[in-house]
C-alpha cells in the first residue's frame, strides 16, 4: 500500500521525482536544514539515495532520524525528521 503523500501537521512533502538530477542532491541536502524540531520531510524519489542518507546522517548526527517507509519501484519514500536542534 503507497504511503499519505497528502500534507499533513508538521510532515512537508517534498517530491524530489520532479526536480532535475543534476539540482536534486543540492536540493535534498539543504531541505533537513529548513526544517524545525518536531518537523518532518516526507522525501519521495525514484531510486534508493543511500549514498545520501549518509551524507546526512554525518552532516546532522543524532538531530536527524530516517525512517524509510516505502521501497518500490515506482517509488521510494523516506521520513527525515529533526528534533534536538538549538532553537535559535
Amino acid at each position: 500500500m503507497p504511503v499519505s503523500l497528502d500534507p499533513a501537521p508538521h510532515v512537508h512533502v517534498f517530491d524530489a521525482r520532479g526536480v532535475a538530477r543534476r539540482f536534486r542532491h543540492a536540493a535534498i541536502f539543504g531541505a533537513p536544514g529548513a526544517l524545525r524540531n518536531g518537523e518532518t520531510m516526507r522525501f519521495v524519489n525514484d531510486h534508493d539515495p543511500i549514498p545520501l542518507l549518509d551524507q546526512l546522517g554525518q552532516r546532522f548526527g543524532a538531530h536527524l532520524s530516517i525512517s524509510c517507509l516505502q521501497r518500490g519501484p515506482d517509488a521510494v519514500v523516506i521520513d527525515f525528521g529533526v528534533h534536538g536542534l538549538p532553537e535559535g
